[in-house]
Order: structure tokens, then sequence, then C-alpha cells
């Protein structure tokens, strides 16, 4: 432990971010080929099924992220910073481990999608042909162009951030306003509500839920890193609700539509072909489709490698933020290799989710209820890196909120055997149900 650490909040000064900027951040993180994918894969229930799903499980788990953007807000620190006083000084960094892998995860994610979109307009635009050789090259060299705006986009730090969400979301609103009108112009709405895939693809609503939860709730870990920023706790909590809700329901409903379109041109329905640069070579919408998709993947990796490496910051105290951005955006494109030479993308992206989602859920369980109902929304800045102060525990870590981790965790895995928790709710909100009630009663308990 560092002695020397010196926790600040925020200034009134650092509250430069305005209503409108937090809601395009939150529409910039989820307006993203990541979100278009997911809409892709949730086809797999037909557009009814997965729309409702999608409303259901965004509006819960953001939700969620206003109160997390609330913590930000009110005590003006950083999110993984936040997990102290539940985790412990020391403890709070095995979130932050799990926070900087998943960031660095899903940086890779959209990179990779977007490296597809700059591979096919290189393709189109030199003549390649579809050789391995030609298609692993133009990857390649998609993945170096990616990472280096990138880094442009993360060069400044938050204020880079800001201003590149700013110019972003209006492209994006844009370009993808045109390529929706297209997509619904190439196939009939009616069609595409009235298709049902193959039995064989279809997966059951519980393990849609999850898969949405994995996604969605990745954002609560990141959220007071933006809504510290904020000038008044609307522009926190509304703000951020809103915007995340919106870019979600609007990237992921055309990735649905899309995905269900291709699948009726094609009469063929392929998971893997729900990656936005698949269903725009598919559909014919052009190399403007594609720069679609890279800015897209600017915008929304922008507040990734922000979240990852305010995550790191917690991790080594001494390391300032715009060094961390630039270590996580390295190795995020050194992780974007790991689908070109690994079985196939959706194998790849469901692992990963997979992985994920049974931490988030229990640490989030975990540092809300410890913030609103155990401390009742007060902590002491003071105190979170005092040795031996109100946070430290027993050596650092308090080992109520690993132990009730690991619970939750072990509760994630046994809920997913049951076959009527894959068939209805999913086993992420019930283990964090599990998780929340254990953490409040031990702590009750042990600290009476």
């Amino acid at each position: 432990m560092d002695k020397k650490e010196h926790i600040q909040a925020t200034t009134p000064d650092q509250r430069a971010m305005s209503k409108w900027d937090m809601f395009a951040t939150w529409i910039g993180a989820n307006a993203n080929n990541g979100t278009w994918y997911i809409g892709g894969v949730i086809a797999a229930v037909g557009l009814i099924k997965a729309s409702t799903l999608l409303v259901i499980v965004g509006s819960v788990s953001y939700i969620l992220l206003g109160l997390a953007s609330y913590m930000g807000f009110k005590v003006g620190l950083p999110a993984m910073t936040l997990t102290r006083p539940s985790f412990g000084v020391k403890g709070s960094i095995l979130p932050s481990i799990v926070n900087v892998i998943q960031f660095i995860g899903w940086a890779a994610i959209n990179t990779f999608i977007a490296a597809t979109s700059i591979s096919l307009i290189l393709k189109d635009i030199l003549g390649w042909d579809n050789s391995s050789f030609h298609n692993q090259f133009s990857i390649i060299i998609g993945i170096v162009v990616m990472s280096i705006l990138h880094l442009i986009s993360i060069s400044l730090g938050e204020k880079s951030v800001k201003w590149i969400e700013r110019i972003g979301i209006i492209l994006v609103i844009i370009l993808v306003t045109w390529e929706s009108i297209v997509v619904l112009k190439t196939v009939p709405f009616h069609d595409i509500v009235k298709w049902q895939p193959a039995t064989k693809f279809q997966l059951p609503s519980g393990k849609i839920v999850d898969i949405l939860a994995a996604f969605n709730l990745a954002w609560v870990t990141a959220a007071a890193d933006f809504s510290r920023f904020t000038k008044d706790k609307q522009a926190a909590t509304t703000a951020s609700f809103l915007g995340a809700n919106i870019g979600l329901f609007w990237f992921a409903f055309i990735g649905l539509i899309a995905t269900i379109a291709t699948a009726i041109t094609i009469n063929k329905f392929d998971p893997n072909n729900a990656d936005p640069s698949t269903i725009a070579a598919k559909l014919g919408l052009g190399i403007l489709a594609m720069l679609v998709i890279v800015i897209t993947s600017t915008t929304a990796n922008a507040v990734n490698l922000m979240a990852a490496g305010s995550a790191l910051t917690n991790i080594f105290h001494r390391l300032k933020l715009t060094p961390a951005l630039w270590i996580v955006t390295l190795i995020a494109t050194v992780m974007t290799f790991i689908p070109v030479y690994i079985a196939s993308f959706l194998t790849t992206f469901e692992t990963f989710l997979d992985g994920i989602g049974m931490f988030l859920g229990p640490e989030i369980a975990i540092f809300l209820i410890d913030f609103f109902i155990i401390r009742k929304k007060n902590y002491q800045v003071d105190q979170f890196s005092k040795i031996k102060g109100a946070y430290w525990y027993s050596k650092g870590i308090n080992p109520i909120a690993i132990v009730t981790w690991i619970i939750g965790v072990i509760s994630y895995l046994g809920l997913n055997k049951l076959d009527w928790i894959i068939n209805s709710v999913g086993a992420t909100f019930p283990a964090m149900i599990i998780t929340a009630v254990c953490y409040y009663l031990a702590t009750k308990i042990i600290h009476k």
C-alpha cells in the first residue's frame, strides 16, 4: 500500500460535463458495433420477444447505472475507488482487475468489428480477393488503423473523450438514420416481424436475459468515472439513464432487424453474420455504412478505454490517468488479434460474455447496497486511503464483501444449471439478489 497516496474528490472547477455531455457520452457508449452485434445475437428468439427482453433488461440495468452515477456525483471519485468502502482499501483491487479485463475486452471486440469494416473497404478499393492472406492482412491493417484512432480519442483523458463524444454522436445519428432507412427499404418490416429462426438456432429466454445483462451491467461499474465530472444530479442520473437506454434500444434494434433482414434476403440465418460489417456487405450498403461502423467504434471505445484506464489507476496508485489510458489501449490492440486466429467471432464473443457475467452482477449488488443501504449515502473521502481507517477492515480487505461475492458467483453458476431459470429470468439478476441479501445480513450481524 502506498502510504503517500492522496485521494481527492472532483473539484467544482472540474465538474464541466453538462446534461448534454452525459447524454451524448452514454448514447455514444451504446451506439456502437457491440450493441449492434448483441441485437444480431438475440435475433435467435425473433423480433417481438427479443425487443421485449431488450427493453426490460435495459431498463432494469440502467436504473442501476443511474444509482452508480449518483455515487460518482455525490462523492466525486472514480468508480473503482468507490468500491473501497465495500471491498476494502486493498480489496478494491479485485473488482478493479475485473474492470480492466472487461473493458479492454470490450474495446478489443469493438475494434475487431470495426477492423472487419476497414478490411472490406480495403478489399473493395484495392480489388483484393477473399484469399486467407488478403483477409488476414486487411484485418491486421484495420486493427492498426482503429488503434491509432483510439489513441487519438483518449490522448487528453476525459477532455478528449468528451469532445470525441460530442462530435461522434452527431455523425452517428446522421449516418445510422440513413443506414436504418436502407435496411427497412430492403426488406418489408412486416416480413421481419413474422420471421422466426430454425429451432436449432433458437435460444431460451433466460440465456437472452443473461447475454443482455452481461452487456448492460458492464457500464454500471464505470458510471462514476464520468458522473463525477457532472455539474448537477440530473446530469449524472437522468441523462445517464436516458442516454444509455436510447443508445441500447436504437443500435440493438437496428442490429436485430438488420440480422433478420439479412437472413430473409439470403434465406439463411447464421448468428456469425450478426456483426454490422457482414450485414452491411450482404445488404449492399456500401463504403459509407462501413465508415459508420468505424466512427461508432471510436466513440464507444473512448468510454471503454476511459473505464479501463481509471480502474488501472486504482490498482497502481502512482499511475496517472493519461498514461493508464495509453497502456490499456495498447493491451486492447494486442487482444484484438485473438479472434483473428482462434475460433469464430461469435464463439469468442459469447465466451467473453459468459466469463464476465458471473462476476459483474454480484460486485454491483455489493457496492450499491453498501452505499445506499449500509452507509446511507455517506462516504468519508479522507478514509479512502487511510491505513487502519474506516475502510481498512482486515489488512485492507473486507472479508464480508469477498465471501458474498464468491457466494454470488457460485449462485450464478448453480442457477445456470436449472432449466426453469434458463427458460425464464436467467441467472444474473437472481444471483444479484442473493448477493445483496447475504452482504446486508452479514454486515448487520457482524457489525451490530
